[in-house]
């Protein structure tokens, strides 16, 4: 019997019956795969909540990863778009793809940087370093959400939300974090639009095995065609305990200072994505139940009361 995660199985059920289907046919699926690619199952990583995920071996002895996911999602199409763009450069390589079936084939990575109890400035260095090597021209044209559209749909989920949860921070954050995003919206350019991870954050970090100085591949990518200050935005938006350990304003705006150093970037978007990451998804854990809402609008808060950027 496959050995389907919890999270993986309840998510498919709360899609209705599309996802049903796809429970009851997917071991049947991984079966014809894993003949067809030539491939012994080994056991089911857990951690996500969109796909079967599975450790492989292949037919010359190779370990690589299994990801089957439901068909027809967005989701899983643009990830699959962006590490075939990406051909191993900066994310985890496909070795094969099925997308009629929703099935990547992955070459197998190490542990997640957030598991290797590294100091945050450690993490960001490599993490600006990953990131560097990963982010990528592409033409306007592509299908990716740009910035422009990511920041109007951020602003719409901010309002909107912060209304549906009876105003849980005050208005004035998210006025501050509404007017960033309209300044980000407007200063859309796509001639230095890049291909951005989405969320590069630790968990989605893996490190490259084998000798020599360290390496990591991003997983997991969302996809987009944006300025590459979106992605700094993301990790202005982690490590929150840290930032309540004092000064939140003081120690955030290091941290940007930090980022900017290590990218060449101009700290200001950076800040301003932030910003408007940590209310959306301070906004998302209230939502949903996750822990962490509070304190990500906490500092949120003290962001926004300095705010003059």
């Amino acid at each position: 019997m496959l050995d389907i995660p919890e999270p993986v199985r309840l998510k498919a059920l709360a899609e209705g019956p599309a996802g049903e289907a796809w429970l009851a046919r997917l071991a049947g699926v991984v079966t014809d795969l894993t003949a067809e690619w030539e491939l012994s199952l080994g056991r089911t990583l857990t951690g996500g909540t969109a796909a079967f995920v599975a450790e492989v071996t292949r037919a010359d002895g190779r370990e690589a990863v299994l990801k089957v996911a439901r068909p027809g999602q967005a989701s899983a199409a643009s990830e699959l778009q962006v590490l075939l763009a990406a051909r191993g450069r900066g994310y985890v390589e496909v070795l094969r793809h099925d997308q009629a079936r929703g099935a990547m084939l992955l070459e197998r990575l190490g542990s997640p940087m957030a598991e290797l109890g590294w100091s945050v400035d450690t993490q960001l260095e490599f993490l600006c370093a990953t990131l560097q090597e990963a982010w990528a021209p592409l033409h306007e044209g592509s299908s990716f959400m740009n910035g422009a559209e990511k920041a109007r749909s951020l602003a719409e989920f901010i309002e909107t939300t912060w209304h549906e949860l009876e105003h849980p921070c005050p208005e004035r954050t998210v006025e501050v974090a509404l007017r960033y995003a309209e300044e980000r919206h407007r200063s859309f350019d796509p001639t230095r639009a890049v291909l951005s991870h989405g969320d590069a954050h630790p968990w989605n970090t893996l490190r490259v095995p084998g000798a020599g100085p360290e390496r990591f591949k991003f997983v997991d990518p969302e996809g987009l065609f944006i300025e590459r200050a979106y992605d700094l935005g993301i990790l202005m938006r982690e490590w929150t305990p840290e930032l309540l350990l004092g000064d939140p304003r003081e120690l955030g705006d290091r941290r940007c200072r930090r980022l900017a150093e290590l990218t060449g970037i101009d700290p200001g978007p950076i800040w301003q994505w932030g910003l408007i990451e940590r209310v959306s998804t301070g906004l998302v854990c209230l939502k949903v139940g996750l822990e962490g809402g509070r304190d990500l609008l906490a500092v949120a808060d003290a962001w926004a009361d300095g705010a003059s950027r």
